[in-house]
């Protein structure tokens, strides 16, 4: 049984992707971190934002360990720089 979720790419992710979202199904009781480790085994490149990544489910800010329910929207938080 696997639940299908949106995950929302920004950045160096949406760039590494050429997309701004990927459907993903995953099994249940994932942790949001589990995204992130699948986006960097998929793109290497990535691995460097490993550390500096936030995440937030359905527009709320999570923790790594924080477990995905059928149907959420996932955003990988890249830093972001500016002024």
């Amino acid at each position: 049984m696997s639940m299908t979720v949106t995950v929302k790419l920004f950045a160096a992710f949406q760039e590494a992707y050429k997309v701004s979202e990927l459907i993903l199904h995953l099994q249940p009781q994932t942790p949001v971190s589990a995204i992130l480790d699948q986006c960097i085994q998929e793109h290497p490149e990535l691995e460097k934002w490993r550390n500096v990544t936030g995440f937030a489910i359905n527009l709320e800010f999570v923790t790594p360990d924080t477990e995905i329910q059928e149907g959420d929207e996932v955003v990988l938080i890249p830093p972001v720089s500016g002024g």
